[in-house]
């Protein structure tokens, strides 16, 4: 009886460890949750085997450098890329998972779509060694260590001038400095939703009546995406608006342009996050480029494009007006900035 215990025991020690190595991690379940030591291996080895991955962005024009960085990375991976604003991104996933037809296997893109696609099941929560250096508010947890995304750039909103119209003595420092007489006529806001989220984090930090007080400043409403609106600020048309990009005016400035930001009471943060997608066809590769962006390279490259990262400190406090609300909250909580935003502008 003790020869063929010693002789169970002996099979066992010699075929377990075998075993418990050759079982690999492949499907999309499985290497989600995976976090072995050997996970780089499994993900490169994969995706090389699958050679090819598709990504879905909003990230303006720099997400070309991203893309060229994957690959000199990766050469044996095809990266294509569907890249377009933040709510199309949203809506080609809702349309596809509709449809049974899943061809994204990770994504990039802002808070108010990737809620939506997390509330219609479309973001598949997954591991990563990369997120431990981000802080818990940058992660939006699934289970365990599981993550639905992490924040992987933050453009900061707050108060753009040009020098030439506005000097060092006129610049508020806060909210209430917008009040001011001296400021009266010389500041403008625009129709995106981003100045909306600013009257939004003004509704909390100062409320509702002075919000309102702002009508007597004059300020001008322009339909325009950020990038035209900060055009006519360097060009004069505008003088100031405490609703404009930092690392736009970082860029700007840079290359000679009369115009400087500071930040206000707040600045409110627009988040980029990076998911993966459910049913992903190409899951090795997708979780290999959503390491890459949310890792050393991928971070280092959103600061030479003037992005905020997550994990860093800066000399101001960041605002994320949509967090703790699910996506009908927030659509509902947006309208009615817009709304208010609307009734103390001139166009």
């Amino acid at each position: 009886m003790k020869i063929l215990s010693l002789t169970v025991l002996i099979l066992l020690t010699t075929w377990w460890p075998a075993w418990s190595q050759g079982v690999k991690p492949r499907t999309l379940d499985e290497l989600v949750a995976y976090t072995g030591p050997d996970r780089q291996k499994i993900l490169v080895d994969g995706a090389k085997a699958e050679g090819k991955v598709l990504w879905y962005t909003s990230l303006s024009g720099n997400y070309r450098e991203i893309v060229d960085a994957f690959k000199k990375k990766y050469p044996e991976v095809q990266i294509e890329v569907y890249r377009a604003g933040s709510s199309d991104v949203a809506e080609r996933l809702l349309n596809e998972a509709r449809a049974g037809h899943y061809l994204a296997d990770a994504m990039e893109t802002t808070p108010g779509s990737l809620m939506l696609l997390r509330e219609s099941g479309i973001l598949k929560p997954y591991a990563s060694p990369e997120l431990a250096k981000y802080p818990e508010e940058a992660k939006t947890k699934a289970d365990g260590t599981r993550v639905y995304w992490v924040t992987d750039r933050e453009a900061y909103l707050g108060f753009s001038y040009n020098t030439r119209m506005i000097s060092s003595t006129q610049v508020p420092k806060n909210f209430q400095d917008l009040l001011r007489p001296d400021l009266k006529g010389k500041l403008a806001v625009t129709t995106e939703s981003s100045s909306a989220r600013v009257i939004g984090s003004m509704l909390k930090y100062k409320g509702d009546g002075f919000v309102k007080k702002l009508k007597d400043q004059e300020i001008r409403l322009f339909k325009l995406a950020s990038l035209g609106f900060l055009n006519l600020l360097i060009a004069g048309e505008i003088a100031g608006s405490p609703t404009v990009f930092r690392n736009q005016v970082v860029v700007m400035k840079e290359k000679g342009a009369p115009i400087d930001w500071v930040p206000l009471d707040v600045t409110v943060a627009n988040a980029g996050g990076s998911a993966v997608i459910v049913n992903a066809p190409h899951p090795h590769a997708a979780l290999l480029l959503a390491d890459f962006v949310i890792g050393p390279e991928g971070q280092k490259l959103m600061e030479q494009f003037r992005y905020g990262v997550a994990w860093k400190e800066y000399p101001f406090k960041r605002e994320y007006p949509e967090r703790g609300m699910t996506t009908s909250q927030y659509q509902d909580a947006e309208e009615k900035w817009s709304d208010l935003l609307r009734s103390i502008t001139r166009r």
